[in-house]
């Protein structure tokens, strides 16, 4: 199996099978990692990783919060953790349930204004909040009609009205719970059709019935000025300065900024190191399970991924948002919970290292990636490339071109430009990967072949 796939959800290696645990490695071991990461492959300026055990927390962490601003991370540093934030929404549902206010297979429709909005169904079968909250209700990542056209902040402007005409319009290609689809669109309504129950703004019931509780007090969607004058500058994977991206009325699944320090103290009480009279709902989101989650998971709970590895069951979400990458898991037989936190949004984000950390079965790319020069090919000579190409039964690449520019992608994923640097041979700016199109038939590519962590994967051409 290639891990184009992993890529994009920010890991980039092949998964062995190996059960035995590893010892955590020391902190002089994660400098190291940290080091490479930041010094070598260019993948932030400053990471942070927090380690939550039951002899007490610590933070370990390299570089600093800027290219410009010079002052070195430590866990009270703020960073952007994205998709992080629908942890907190799922947190927000369990809570709601337990409080009996909602339930997990009520209707979104429900709790949505009468005669605004009509929620899609399959066939009368409705989505409902459990749907929403384990990414199976067949919603998009994004809505289609998003009012920004700027790809570094797709969400900006996007308002309420705008998604209310989505949904009206939307129609589902397969019944609600049935399959995984990564849907920020989805964890966006389920944060708003909450707090609409509630009759309260989202951002602060999440304060009151979530981060007030647990004591985290640089938790927010709008920071406070303390907390900006500590953020970590945010940069592209080319590690230029880029802005911060705006929710819009989909805050609810990505907007929020942290500390490690704040998310050790949620790891805590969900591995019962403090007590927290959230500890039933932290509990409660793990019990609701469905097929699905990003690799290597083969569970999706309320939020957070689930995978076994030999027993050892690995709990985690991370999160990539313009400027960073974040990684938050725990390992509740090992006792073991793990924060990390990086200001570029890079495919060698801290991500893997989380990962790797909590399971060492999962391998860190610590190799350095070579100069590449992209060279400009003609349209005719891209041409012979386009086409699907098939790894495995389950594992399909489609390659289009548009204009002198081309493009792979996977089901679910949108394109993602490739760059020539000879003429069959493509390389990838988004993750540590290329692609060498070979055995040219009738003017078609036969054969492309994947280079990346691990062994090279043949594709056949399809069509």
């Amino acid at each position: 199996m290639r891990t184009y796939a992993s890529v994009v959800c920010g890991f980039l290696a092949v998964f062995p099978v190996s059960a035995l645990a590893a010892p955590l490695p020391s902190d002089a071991e994660i400098i190291q990692m940290l080091s490479v990461r930041v010094d070598l492959q260019k993948g932030a300026t400053g990471i942070v990783v927090g380690v939550a055990q039951p002899g007490g927390n610590r933070i370990v962490a390299y570089g600093t919060r800027g290219l410009t601003d010079r002052t070195r991370v430590d866990g009270n540093t703020v960073y952007d953790v994205g998709s992080i934030t629908k942890v907190f929404t799922a947190l927000l549902l369990a809570d709601m349930v337990r409080r009996h206010a909602v339930s997990l297979d009520e209707p979104v429709q429900n709790l949505l204004p009468a005669g605004r909005v009509t929620m899609p169904d399959y066939n009368g079968r409705q989505i409902t909040l459990a749907d929403l909250a384990t990414h199976t209700s067949g919603l998009p990542l994004r809505p289609g009609n998003l009012p920004s056209r700027d790809p570094v902040n797709p969400y900006a402007g996007y308002t309420e009205d705008e998604l209310d005409a989505f949904l009206s319009s939307f129609q589902l290609k397969q019944a609600p719970g049935s399959v995984y689809d990564y849907s920020n669109v989805g964890y966006g309504l389920l944060g708003l059709a909450l707090a609409k129950r509630q009759q309260a703004q989202y951002a602060n019931l999440v304060a009151t019935r979530i981060t007030a509780p647990l004591g985290m007090s640089d938790t927010r969607i709008v920071p406070t000025k303390d907390m900006l004058s500590r953020e970590a500058q945010p940069y592209d994977r080319d590690l230029k300065p880029v802005p911060h991206e705006d929710g819009g009325v989909l805050e609810a699944a990505g907007a929020y900024r942290t500390t490690a320090n704040d998310l050790l103290k949620f790891l805590d009480a969900a591995l019962g190191f403090r007590t927290s009279s959230l500890r039933p709902e932290l509990d409660d989101m793990t019990k609701v399970r469905r097929p699905g989650g990003m690799q290597p998971s083969t569970f999706i709970a309320l939020a957070w991924n689930i995978y076994d590895d030999a027993g050892r069951e690995i709990v985690y979400k991370n999160g990539s948002v313009n400027g960073y990458r974040a990684f938050m898991g725990y390992d509740a037989k090992a006792r073991l919970g793990i924060v990390a936190l990086a200001n570029a949004q890079t495919s060698e984000g801290a991500d893997l290292i989380g990962l790797h950390l909590l399971d060492p079965n999962i391998a860190v790319n610590m190799s350095v990636p070579r100069e590449h020069r992209e060279i400009a090919l003609s349209s005719e000579a891209l041409d012979q490339f386009a086409g699907v190409y098939r790894f495995s039964p389950t594992d399909i690449l489609t390659v289009t071109r548009d204009g002198d520019h081309l493009y792979c992608a996977e089901p679910g994923w949108g394109n993602i430009e490739m760059y020539a640097e000879g003429p069959g041979h493509f390389f990838l700016k988004v993750a540590a990967a290329e692609v060498t199109f070979t055995d040219i038939v009738n003017g078609h590519a036969t054969k492309a072949i994947w280079h990346q962590a691990g062994p090279d994967q043949t594709g056949e051409r399809m069509k």
